[in-house]
């Protein structure tokens, strides 16, 4: 009699562990991301270059005064946005979404990934007018401008184009590219985010390159 209840008891347990086992496989891939192939990808906006890029090195500052060289995309992806604190529309609304974008990370992911604006204005975005421009949109977020040689020679390796509008002898403004850059960890011009962007595009396709890299 003593060992039928050790034997039931056993088999009780060994259904507890399994069912753990089962619950704990299920939500360890809910929380994988899901993969998507090229065509997913670029059905929701996201285009992967065949071969990475590599761009030539540059020195910049940012909004906090720091230098701003390729060395400060390393280790980490980097959503890409160029853009100037004057845009009347298409740069706030961008930087929106990348704060609802990034917002809605974890934690984890949020550590693997930061948003740059590189100024396609730099005469007028001085680092005092980016330092109180950016963290309007996020604290976290880096503003990064400078020598606009250097900005004209990135932006130029990377696909972006851009150039100068007058609308009267004393005021301009800056026509530019939209998409969104995505540099990867090794510091390489990875792929662009297509408009319109959305947080939720932006994530899932995001989620899916990193998780194959």
């Amino acid at each position: 009699m003593p060992s039928q209840k050790i034997g039931i008891r056993l088999t009780v347990l060994g259904i507890i562990c399994f069912m753990m086992f089962v619950v704990a496989g299920f939500v360890w891939k809910m929380n994988q991301p899901v993969v998507m192939k090229k065509e997913q990808l670029r059905a929701n906006g996201a285009i992967v270059l065949d071969t990475p890029r590599i761009f030539s090195d540059f020195e910049l500052i940012d909004h906090l005064g720091q230098d701003f060289s390729k060395k400060r995309f390393l280790g980490k992806w980097s959503m890409v946005f160029f853009g100037f604190t004057r845009c009347p529309d298409f740069c706030p609304t961008t930087l929106s979404v990348l704060n609802e974008t990034y917002d809605k990370l974890k934690v984890s992911e949020k550590d693997r990934l930061q948003i740059v604006l590189i100024s396609l204005d730099s005469e007028r975005d001085s680092v005092e007018e980016l330092a109180n421009y950016i963290p309007y949109f996020n604290p976290r977020f880096i503003g990064v401008t400078g020598n606009k040689h250097y900005i004209k020679r990135f932006a130029s390796e990377v696909n972006i184009a851009y150039n100068r509008v007058y609308l009267d002898d004393s005021n301009y403004t800056v026509d530019h590219s939209t998409q969104i850059l995505l540099i990867n960890p090794k510091g390489d011009y990875h792929g662009f985010f297509k408009v319109p962007h959305t947080p939720e595009k932006l994530r899932q396709t995001w989620r899916s390159i990193a998780y194959v890299f």
